[in-house]
């Protein structure tokens, strides 16, 4: 495979959406995180993906991975806010810059489609990711460098 084909990003279409299913399996069971099985999964983000506010760009040829944005109007603009829901690259494929070519990509098509701020969170023992988000710019300090630190919290219903 040439480097090319393997950093490759494209938007994902409903055609595309048993690659997703899968990748959001492996990449939940990877952590030890319940998951539906890969076939809800890609129902689920067919639904998703058709109503609107729901992108996949998937990466490489597998695919290898994937980035999943969600996108919602902002209160503090007329602007859109971009999520990154999920950013997934298969463990062999890893440190080859195909995460960073998803990001770079998620970060280009969010602004192009009308987003003006983009958010996104992870777990603290997850270095690599971290390391790669704030080589991007993201910060998890509120307004400045030295800033106290965002937290993000989460609850099931």
């Amino acid at each position: 495979m040439s480097l090319s084909s393997e950093l490759a990003i494209r938007l994902a279409g409903q055609g595309d959406v048993g690659a997703i299913g899968r990748l959001l399996y492996d990449f939940n069971t990877e952590y030890d995180e319940p998951t539906p099985e890969p076939g809800q999964l890609a129902e689920r983000m067919r639904e998703l993906m058709a109503g609107g506010d729901t992108v996949v760009l998937l990466g490489g040829a597998g695919p290898h991975g994937l980035a999943v944005l969600r996108f919602r109007a902002s209160i503090w603009s007329q602007a859109l806010e971009c999520y990154l829901a999920e950013l997934y690259v298969v463990p062999e494929r890893r440190g080859r810059g195909l995460g960073r070519a998803l990001m770079n990509a998620a970060i280009e098509f969010a602004r192009e489609h009308g987003a003006d701020y983009m958010d996104l969170n992870t777990a603290d023992t997850d270095v690599a990711a971290r390391g790669l988000y704030e080589s991007l710019g993201f910060s998890n300090r509120e307004g400045k460098p030295s800033g106290p630190i965002n937290f993000y919290y989460e609850r099931d219903l």
